[in-house]
């Protein structure tokens, strides 16, 4: 049930819109998001959920990428999430020496979900930006 347009939705109305939006979001993503977007109504959720949705980059990615830097040319994982400074020196280093491609094929979920983070608040500045433009 989607409440009137400018009322926030219930947390369950909230959730749905999200996991139907983007099914592969992970737990501490969604709690980050419904924190951050409990006044929205349910056409904001969805323009935030579109927005979200093409910068949102997948932990498997980020892993994949990660242990491909075993394997072939280091730190590309490191471009994906924005970092190109650690990326160029992992390229030139060979991931400083595996021991960074190892730790960071550990850690990313964690690496995942911090650049994810910003993309929520990236998002989140569009759609405040587009709701001053209306105004």
């Amino acid at each position: 049930m989607l409440t009137h347009k400018n009322n926030p939705l219930m947390h369950n109305d909230r959730n749905s819109i999200i996991l139907n939006m983007i099914p592969d979001i992970t737990p501490e993503e969604l709690l980050f998001v419904n924190n951050l977007t409990k006044a929205y109504d349910s056409d904001q959720l969805h323009q935030f959920a579109l927005i979200f949705r093409t910068k949102r980059k997948d932990p498997q990615t980020i892993l994949l990428t990660c242990l491909l830097g075993l394997v072939c040319f280091a730190g590309i994982h490191r471009f994906l999430i924005g970092q190109i400074g650690m990326g160029i020196l992992f390229l030139l280093t060979g991931g400083l020496c595996l021991i960074g491609t190892i730790v960071d094929a550990i850690n990313h979920k964690k690496l995942a979900f911090e650049y994810n983070q910003e993309m929520i608040a990236e998002s989140i500045a569009l759609i405040r930006m587009q709701n001053n433009l209306r105004s």
